[in-house]
Order: structure tokens, then sequence, then C-alpha cells
């Protein structure tokens, strides 16, 4: 039953001076439960219904992964300054017997809260793990160096972004500056994971790969709110192809034409590499990416909502075709995929100076 004090999603509402000791009680009601945490795992939002909505997505991670959730919503518009924690526990069975469950703290907070941020609610994460920030939404001043200095992992989405070229620099400056190691990622990336596997993957064949010198003529198609993504996927090819920038990127006539986007490139042998980025409504986040030169085409593409990509490659009097595995839509799947594979995020480092360069023009 519902009471004032217990949220449907949230689980008990307590005083955030007592939720050490609220845990300890609420584990002590079920002896056959475990608590399992390899990490800590916070996300911050500024949006109106966060909190439950996150506390959802956590339900949906914790069955992969284990972790402490620390959620954090924020009103800063509030004229008053409080704050109101929750705690509960998300359980799954293992072997079919016992459960496996993992702690949550929600904190809800209003009004100026840059120093109760790191006081209050990053007190409670599990000293000995690392700590994973999601970060949703726009970067708020709130992003500062007394918060991002304890975080392992920061993971955001631009293509939430409205200005991304100012918030990239600001994550740039967060890098350099800090005193530990930080790794970055962004769903962004994270959304073109299947596509580079695939481009990369029809480079095996030798005859395309012959042709990759060749290669004269790139075609990129992604819905419009995933452009990120796509410019992403562009720099990737240029950094790990070698190729430069082409003489007439400055002729901003010929770089935008409505929903379409020219970029221009030099190969390693001086050919010019035309590359048209295309933004499309009814295109998957990542729609195409086609190279063609040489008498070779190879492209990678997905229609919107479907489970699968479709790999071609298309060479004189031969086409081949086949399916491959696809990148989740969901953010919170996406963080998933992301924390199996781990890792420190190397070819994002790499790649993110030529895609900066891309968004500045």
């Amino acid at each position: 039953m519902t009471t004032l004090s217990m949220h449907p999603e949230l689980g008990l509402e307590v005083s955030v001076g007592s939720i050490d000791k609220e845990l300890r009680k609420l584990w002590e009601q079920d002896e056959a439960r475990t608590n399992a945490s390899l990490m800590n795992l916070a996300i911050y939002s500024e949006a109106p219904g966060a909190l439950e909505k996150n506390s959802a997505a956590i339900r949906e991670l914790t069955a992969e992964h284990a972790c402490r959730a620390i959620l954090v919503g924020i009103d800063r518009d509030a004229p008053e300054a409080s704050i109101r924690a929750w705690i509960t526990a998300h359980c799954h069975l293992s072997h079919g017997k016992k459960s496996v469950c993992c702690e949550q703290i929600a904190f809800a907070l209003t009004g100026t809260a840059t120093g109760r941020l790191r006081n209050t609610v990053f007190a409670h994460l599990a000293s000995d793990l690392p700590l994973i920030l999601w970060w949703q939404g726009e970067l708020s001043p709130r992003f500062e160096e007394r918060l991002y200095s304890l975080v392992d992992r920061f993971v955001f989405d631009s293509a939430d972004w409205a200005d991304p070229r100012e918030s990239f620099g600001r994550i740039s400056d967060a890098i350099q500056s800090v005193t530990r190691e930080m790794v970055v990622q962004d769903l962004s990336w994270t959304r073109s994971f299947q596509f580079r596997v695939s481009v990369a993957a029809l480079f095996d064949d030798p005859l395309v790969l012959a042709a990759l010198p060749e290669i004269e003529a790139v075609e990129i198609v992604h819905h419009p709110a995933n452009r990120q993504s796509a410019l992403q996927i562009l720099a990737w090819l240029a950094v790990q192809a070698g190729w430069r920038d082409g003489m007439e990127l400055d002729l901003a006539v010929q770089r935008r034409n409505g929903n379409k986007e020219g970029f221009s490139f030099e190969g390693p042998t001086g050919k010019t590499i035309a590359v048209t980025v295309t933004a499309d409504e009814s295109s998957a986040p990542l729609g195409l990416v086609k190279l063609s030169g040489g008498g070779v085409t190879v492209s990678v593409s997905r229609e919107a909502g479907a489970p699968y990509l479709t790999r071609r490659i298309e060479t004189p009097g031969q086409v081949v075709e086949a399916p491959g595995p696809v990148d989740p839509d969901a953010p919170a799947s996406l963080i998933g995929e992301q924390l199996s594979r781990g890792g420190k995020n190397t070819l994002f480092q790499k790649i993110l100076p030529r895609f900066r360069q891309l968004l500045e023009r």
C-alpha cells in the first residue's frame, strides 16, 4: 500500500542522515538476499520525472551489472533549497532460488545544489568501487571540477546537446584538468559501434581492401537527431584511413545545401574524396555508410526500427549481401552495452580532435 513515506518506484523515503542505517535494516529484513556491487553507477538529470524513469532503467541494468545506484534529480530553478532521499533494492533471481540484489539511493534536490551534490549525495558512494556517472541532458553549471574529479567514467549523450561544440570543449578541458584518468563515453559513439565493426569487416575482403586507396566518394545518412554519430563515423574513417582535409573545405556554399552537408578529403595517394552527409527524418539513427571507388562499392545500412544491419559489397559482375548485428536504440540499453565492453575507449579519444574539427565547419 502506498503511504506518504513510500514511493511506488523509488522505495522508502528516508532522512538523508539515516540512509546508511535504513539500508542495513533493508538487508536484515530478508537474509536470503545477497547484496552485490561491482561499481557505483550514478545518473544525473535535471529533467522533471527523471528519478522514476531512471529507477526503471536501473532495474533493467542491474539484471546484468551489479552496482550501487545513485539517482540524482535536480530542479535548479526552484526558489527553496531542499533535499529528499529514497532507498530501495532491485533483485533478480540467481539459479532459480536466491535473490541477488543491488541497492539504489535516489535524491531529489531543489535550488542551489553545487555543494550538496558532492558533499551530501556523493558521500554515499561505495568508497572502494569505481564511479560511473551518466549525465543526462545539457551540461549545466553543475558539471564542474569538484564533481567530475570524482568520476572514473563519464557517460553522456551528445545527441541531447543544443550546442555540441561548446559542450565538447568543456569536456576536453575537463579531461585535461583532472589529475586522475577519466574515461569519457559518448552514447552517440556507442550507437555507431556495429556500423564501424561492419565497415571494417567488409574490408577484410582482399578485393575491397585493394580498392581502399581508390575511394573517391562517401555517403552517410542519419536521423536529424543523430548528426554527432554521423560525424563521428566520418572522423573515424578519416583518421583510420589517413585522409587529410581537402582544399575546398572553405567553400561554405558547397558544404551545406538543405539537409545535406558536403566535406572533402584527400587520400594518401592524393585522390580527392567527396563526402555527403544527409539528415533524413525517416532514417534510423544511422541509416547508411557507403564508400565507392576503384570499381568497388561497399555499404552498411539499416532501415528505421530494423533489428539488423545489411552489409553489401558490389564489384563488377558480383553483389554480396549479408545481415549483421545492430546497436540498441534505447539509451539504457546502450549503457548496458558499454558497461559490458568496458575499456578505456582509446579509439574515441583518438578520433575526438578530428570530430571536433568537423563540428566547427
